[in-house]
């Protein structure tokens, strides 16, 4: 007989610990199933990096979220999609990457299919009572998202009875407007004590601000700034306090990108990425992460990751069309490798940029390198305290080399080793140690806009053009309208292409792939001179788009003589956004545009008297395109030594 290795009295043993096992399990399913669904509050200050004590910065002081931080999740690798706010908004509250949608731009209107829906939405469907409080500025029309949307930092208490509440409260005294205007900053900080200012002597500059008194003024003002959000993020905190709420309230506090400062906001480093994210999960929900309260998580979060997220906490499952991973909940996704950010138009400033993020390396590909980092224009002009101190120091010539590259033209690659190069200060792109992340990164990039159909890659006129009888969103998955691999292919060309292959590229069939091959010229004009003849023909082509590219590639060659009409017909067109473009190639084309300076009156003199009919009605936003279109012309004709109303800040 075969001898028995378990005594049975082990056996009972286990059978005991699997029973109360089974029932402590069952004990808890009962009570989470029991509980209703969570409050979700968001609180989303603007502009501001992780400025704040609770990552280490010893010059921030912010008591009240220090004080949140020690009883939430701390993340260290939180990253907005855009650098700028509109498109990092349209992320957030719908969790598809602008670039997908066509809401990459500051600003925009597009109109979103029906089918997609903001996740406050499916949250009011599932009973939650949704709010807002301040800006929306997602790049479409936000009617109809909120049950409540009034400048009231405590919506919740307008619900009927214990209804689960959503609420955004954005906080706006950390905006880039109050960091570079002196009276605007004073208005912000009226209140604060004086014991939360920091002293300008004791900023701790970063290395590409050359240390000046003004710079460390400013520097030491932001954080006044922040304080003072801190201030009004204490008292929406209390609030919830007061009002008994803080046991089934869940709380996100994050910042909508980067700081508003030269170097940040709008530039596609992690600097302008990177961004506080502070999550409190109430006792009764700490199930919902592997990291406990206090701790910090180095698991990389994305905005696209927020709305499924959401959804998910609230018990919702989140609709297939959200390209975001659940970082909290019952069920989450396997936690993600990559971050990915854009940089697309910002008012009148065209640029076409991508990038990926690894936990160590950024890799950042620019498709219109021939573009400096600032441009000639209102948004970098001397209106900005920041960048007026910048220009003085840089027409004087004493600003410090890392200060200078913010003039430069764009390389065609970036690299940066973020744990020994958190500054982004030396680009390995060209390193041949590096050579292998480079092209993985820059692999996992175009797979990235692939898959998710970047519909940026049609330059922005042109995917309009082709989105008439549609939304931008539903054009650009259908592949026979937008064919992303051929086009992408040949945006590759610019930089890295050779003149065959961009000539190639300027015989196809597709007028996207026309454009990139002449972009690939504009950016080198030595190859360019070769080709003026290819140019030429291309003045007449059935894309207005190829045309303008091509007038103004033909100009910067000093080749002006038939491209200067292409741009006088557009720059007059009565849909703005293809004004705009030629309006801005104008611009950029400095004293060779002057044959057109009474064109140029005639358009602002349009803009001037009827606005709204030239931005296409607008009726959601602050800015418009024939605003983009006249500050475009205003510098155009500051480089013909006109008067105009604008700073141009050339």
């Amino acid at each position: 007989m075969k001898k028995e290795y378990f005594p049975k009295y082990l056996l009972f043993s286990f059978f005991i610990i699997s029973v109360a096992v089974s029932m402590s399990r069952c004990s808890w399913e009962s009570e989470t199933s029991e509980k209703p669904p969570p409050n979700i509050l968001w609180i989303v200050t603007e502009d501001i990096s992780p400025a704040l004590g609770c990552y280490g910065d010893d010059y921030a002081k912010t008591p009240n979220l220090d004080s949140f931080a020690a009883r939430a999740i701390r993340y260290d690798y939180a990253y907005a999609t855009a650098p700028i706010c509109a498109p990092s908004r349209s992320c957030l509250i719908t969790g598809l990457y602008a670039t997908s949608l066509g809401t990459q731009h500051l600003r925009t209107e597009v109109k979103k299919p029906d089918f997609i829906k903001t996740f406050p939405v499916y949250l009011k469907e599932s009973g939650y009572f949704v709010t807002n409080y301040g800006k929306t500025d997602y790049n479409f029309d936000p009617t109809g998202i909120w049950d409540y949307w009034e400048q009231d930092p405590f919506p919740w208490r307008k619900r009927n009875g214990d209804q689960p509440f959503f609420s955004f409260l954005n906080i706006g005294s950390t905006h880039e407007g109050p960091g570079n205007n002196e009276d605007a900053y004073q208005r912000a900080v009226e209140d604060l004590p004086d014991s939360l200012f920091h002293d300008p002597d004791k900023a701790n500059l970063p290395p590409y601000f050359p240390d000046t008194p003004e710079m460390r003024r400013i520097w030491a003002h932001y954080y006044d700034l922040v304080s003072d959000m801190d201030v009004e993020a204490g008292k929406i905190l209390d609030a919830l306090r007061e009002d008994g709420l803080m046991e089934n309230t869940i709380i996100f506090f994050f910042s909508d990108h980067g700081f508003g400062l030269p170097r940040y906001k709008r530039w596609l480093y992690s600097t302008g990425l990177q961004v506080p994210l502070i999550i409190y999960l109430p006792p009764a929900y700490q199930h919902f992460s592997k990291t406990r309260a206090g701790n910090s998580s180095d698991d990389m979060i994305s905005f696209v990751d927020f709305a499924p997220t959401v959804l998910n906490l609230a018990g919702i499952e989140p609709p297939g069309y959200m390209q975001g991973k659940k970082f909290l909940g019952d069920s989450v996704d396997r936690p993600r490798k990559y971050v990915y950010g854009a940089r697309s138009r910002a008012d009148d400033m065209y640029e076409i940029s991508r990038a990926v993020l690894a936990r160590d390396y950024i890799y950042i590909r620019h498709y219109l390198p021939y573009l400096p980092y600032i441009q000639p224009g209102y948004i970098f002009s001397d209106s900005k305290i920041s960048f007026r101190e910048l220009r003085k120091l840089y027409l004087a010539n004493e600003l410090p080399d890392e200060t200078l590259k913010l003039w430069q033209h764009k390389p065609v690659e970036e690299l940066y080793n973020l744990k020994n190069d958190p500054f982004e200060l030396n680009n390995l792109a060209r390193d041949r140690n590096y050579r292998e992340i480079r092209d993985y990164l820059h692999e996992q990039l175009k797979s990235w806009i692939i898959e998710t159909r970047d519909v940026g890659f049609l330059f922005e006129p042109e995917y309009r053009i082709r989105a008439e009888d549609t939304t931008t969103y539903e054009m650009a998955q259908d592949s026979s309208r937008y064919d992303i691999g051929k086009i992408l292919a040949a945006a590759e060309l610019v930089g890295m292409g050779s003149i065959p292959e961009i000539e190639e590229a300027i015989h196809s069939d597709d007028s996207g792939v026309r454009f990139w091959g002449v972009t690939a010229l504009r950016n080198d004009l030595a190859a360019a001179e070769k080709s003026i003849a290819l140019l030429e023909g291309l003045l007449e082509d059935p894309s207005p788009v190829v045309q303008i590219a091509a007038a103004e590639t033909l100009c910067a060659a000093d080749h002006c003589e038939n491209a200067l009409a292409v741009l006088d017909h557009w720059v007059q067109d009565d849909r703005p956004w293809l004004a705009l473009y030629a309006a801005r190639s104008l611009q950029l084309i400095g004293d060779k545009a002057c044959p057109l300076v009474p064109t140029m009156h005639k358009v602002l003199e349009k803009n001037i008297r009827d606005p709204q009919a030239a931005s296409a009605g607008s009726r959601y936003l602050d800015f418009n395109f024939s605003a983009f279109t006249s500050w475009a012309l205003e510098v155009a004709l500051v480089n013909c030594g006109e008067d105009v109303l604008v700073n141009a800040g050339n």
